[in-house]
């Protein structure tokens, strides 16, 4: 194998690869990445078992094949290369030279026959969705997944093809959040997973590259894969930055959580409760600011024309207020101030509908339904904190 290859396109590869790999070295062939070079670009390749990725980089190849080196240790050695233009040959024995400029490195790999593959899928369910709107509904929920290993369903996004939507949903017994948008879906290819946490994060940093991705999944496993477009004279200097040298896609295969998710609807309050339109971002800094002397809650006061945020601890107290459109009866509630914050901090729309009822019972933060310049639908329901 030989080939020449931009440095910073190199190491944006392998920087994309390089989380999925674990920290415990069970197997050294996982801590290693996959380099296969053929066509014009070299392949990097990455798995933990659970979770693998791929991408292609251009490069000039001379020779093709393959081998897997330290990604980690790679990653170092090319971000540090002075010289622009890398070259990188294998020889017998499974060692890769790698040169530029006044620099020489030799470093010893594994045979590339030893390197897990990446799972086919077969009998898949398959759905092309918008990467701004995937990654958005990610964003809208993600927050809310659990962190209890005893409750290993809840560790992950719960993604549902029904009913002409897709509906994505986490919760960690103390909040539920749920995320929707309508598209077309067959009653013979729906069907529902649940994405792992680890997954998730990956997905949520997948650099914007394509306007596409394709969803593929059966009972066992789930993919993700992006096609590369061009980057746009409009593109901002990230998403130009991010993009340079990236070519055909980008494959996230994944593993999914096994078991059934529970049946959230019925954390969703089916009464009516009274209702306030607020800004956003304003009460997201009422909430923070509340919380600076009262990290366990905050208490919301609800009544006409105004709402009242307050934090009190043996640290002192704090209040706030802001004028809101709402003539109801007076309703006083308690929350975790970081549950309140983090469908604010998520959320991009500029209002956010309250729904309350009474100390004891759930609030509830939505959007409106789906509009024609936003067709993404949420809720989140955060259970109160009993003001004795």
């Amino acid at each position: 194998m030989k080939f020449k290859i931009n440095r910073d396109h190199f190491a944006n590869g392998l920087q994309l690869v390089m989380s999925v790999v674990g920290v415990r070295k069970t197997m050294q062939i996982l801590q290693n990445v996959l380099i296969e070079a053929s066509d014009g670009k070299v392949s990097l390749i990455t798995t933990n078992l659970d979770l693998g990725v791929r991408c292609s980089v251009k490069a000039e190849v001379s020779e093709e094949g393959s081998i897997t080196l330290p990604v980690r240790e790679l990653g170092s050695i090319v971000r540090q290369l002075a010289g622009m233009e890398v070259s990188v040959e294998c020889t017998e024995g499974n060692r890769a030279t790698i040169s530029t400029r006044g620099s020489l490195f030799h470093i010893m790999g594994i045979e590339s026959k030893e390197f897990p593959p990446l799972p086919a899928l077969d009998k898949l369910n398959q759905y092309d969705l918008s990467r701004v709107e995937l990654t958005q509904m990610l964003k809208n929920v993600s927050y809310a997944q659990s962190v209890n290993e005893e409750r290993y369903m809840l560790r992950g996004v719960f993604f549902s093809f029904a009913d002409d939507k897709l509906t994505l949903v986490a919760t960690d017994g103390r909040r539920l959040a749920v995320t929707e948008r309508e598209m077309t879906v067959s009653k013979d290819s729906g069907g529902e997973f649940i994405l792992p946490a680890s997954t998730v994060s990956e997905l949520m940093k997948m650099p914007p590259l394509g306007d596409m991705v394709k969803v593929s999944f059966n009972e066992r496993q789930v993919a993700f894969e992006m096609k590369i477009s061009d980057v746009g004279n409009d593109a901002s200097d990230e998403e130009k930055a991010a993009g340079k040298g990236f070519v055909d896609s980008i494959y996230l295969v994944s593993k999914v959580v096994e078991g059934r998710y529970p049946n959230y609807k019925q954390v969703i309050p089916a009464e009516v409760f009274e209702k306030s339109e607020v800004e956003r971002e304003l009460l997201q800094e009422c909430i923070t600011r509340a919380a600076l002397v009262s990290d366990e809650k905050v208490t919301l006061s609800i009544k006409s024309g105004e709402l009242e945020i307050t934090g009190q601890s043996t640290l002192g107290d704090s209040r706030e207020t802001m004028g809101i459109d709402y003539e109801g009866d007076e309703v006083t509630v308690s929350f975790n101030p970081g549950f309140a914050c983090d469908p604010l901090k998520a959320l991009t729309k500029d209002k956010v509908i309250l729904e309350f009822r009474d100390e004891i019972s759930p609030g509830i933060f939505r959007t409106d339904a789906p509009k024609d310049d936003d067709q993404i639908s949420f809720l989140c329901v955060i259970m109160p904190i009993r003001t004795d």
